[in-house]
């Protein structure tokens, strides 16, 4: 799921853009002449090669993201269930001594880890079946996000060279991520870790490694070791709401001297900075997000996604359901685009016209609100969309 949503837009100016589209043989021989350039002899192309084929249901799961369109409270409320927050349970019991190890290696805290593994892939039950070669050719030719995917066909490349990737065999996610946590051959060249000692990086079968090589990514991303990520808070009516959102960060006693408190445990000592989260608006859920939550969308674009598998991580760490409060109702996909022609038409950069509320669609929502002088919690209301 984590690129189900990034990259959206095609550099057309790009050189992995002006080698995508047309034939798909002619591309394929494009691939392989690079592959060439690299270095990469023609018999390990050939094998690497043989049998590729465009995969029309790759393309459709991509086109397919309504999911996205779901509120933050039906989004999480639809993702995290009971069962998987006992299986998570369950499994930081079972693998322990590995969640121990990678606490004080890396600093990345277990109930992240079990956040991704759990809604990446239940916990490894469900890893996709889609041929990754195939995927990440498709993708690539595919003129949407060649800059994305062409570099990820030469890492699977590498890494079926080395002997760790089957052409014809190796499956997983449509976007071409492989394992339990879900990563792309790039991630698995540069952060691939043996962690049960087996001489092999094996993110489909091994929990070690996948978890480990997980959080080696997460700590290359710019994780900081051993700091929270996010945390639930109550906010007062009287709050300057133009504060709210990822764009404002203010140290966390001046939060707390505004009136914001931690629904359970305390708030961090120290000179921590954080952001107000509001993802339902001023009457929703309230949570402060510490710099580690912005690691989250290195794995992962979509605001709804990350806000609830940093949530979940919090609740598989014993933190409280969240208050959903009373906010008012979620714009329907519909709305939401008609919403964001009207933010285009006045200038706003929202990241496209896709019914999804996104990040800068948030960010130009809370600027018109502040334009009209309505509170400014970048949360769209029918007051604000008639405004505009």
């Amino acid at each position: 799921m984590k690129l189900l949503i990034i990259m959206i837009t095609c550099l057309s100016t790009s050189n992995a853009a002006a080698q995508c589209g047309g034939g798909f043989s002619d591309f394929l021989g494009g691939i392989k002449s690079e592959a060439i350039q690299r270095g990469y002899d023609t018999a390990t192309i050939d094998r690497f090669l043989s049998g590729a084929a465009q995969d029309g249901s790759v393309i459709r799961a991509d086109r397919a993201q309504g999911i996205f369109q779901l509120s933050f409270t039906e989004f999480a409320r639809r993702l995290i269930s009971a069962n998987r927050l006992q299986t998570g349970a369950a499994n930081a019991h079972k693998w322990k001594s590995t969640f121990d190890r990678i606490e004080r290696e890396y600093g990345v805290s277990r109930g992240v880890l079990l956040a991704f593994w759990g809604l990446e892939t239940d916990y490894g039950a469900v890893q996709g079946n889609f041929n990754t070669r195939n995927a990440l050719l498709t993708l690539a030719h595919d003129c949407r996000r060649p800059e994305l995917f062409r570099p990820q066909v030469f890492a699977a490349l590498e890494l079926y060279q080395r002997g760790d990737f089957d052409p014809a065999r190796t499956t997983g996610a449509w976007a071409g991520e492989i394992g339990m946590v879900q990563m792309l051959p790039e991630d698995i060249l540069r952060n691939g870790v043996d962690a049960d000692g087996d001489g092999q990086v094996s993110l489909k079968t091994s929990p070690p490694d996948a978890l480990t090589s997980g959080a080696r990514m997460l700590r290359g991303l710019g994780w900081r070791p051993n700091e929270p990520w996010l945390q639930e808070v109550t906010v007062p009516s009287s709050l300057d709401w133009s504060k709210s959102g990822l764009g404002t960060q203010l140290p966390v006693s001046q939060w707390a001297d505004a009136g914001v408190r931690p629904r359970a445990s305390g708030l961090p000592s120290g000179n921590m900075s954080a952001s107000l989260l509001l993802p339902m608006g001023r009457n929703g859920p309230a949570f402060l997000a510490y710099p580690n939550f912005r690691v989250f969308f290195e794995w992962n674009k979509s605001f709804t996604y990350v806000t609830t598998a940093a949530y979940f991580a919090t609740r598989l760490e014993g933190a409280p359901i969240f208050d959903a409060g009373n906010p008012s109702p979620a714009f329907s996909g519909q709305q939401v685009q008609q919403l964001q022609q009207k933010l285009q038409a006045r200038g706003h950069d929202v990241g496209g016209v896709d019914g999804i509320l996104g990040a800068m669609t948030r960010d130009a929502v809370q600027k018109e609100q502040q334009r009209l002088g309505l509170p400014a919690d970048a949360w769209p209301t029918a007051q604000l969309l008639n405004a505009l």
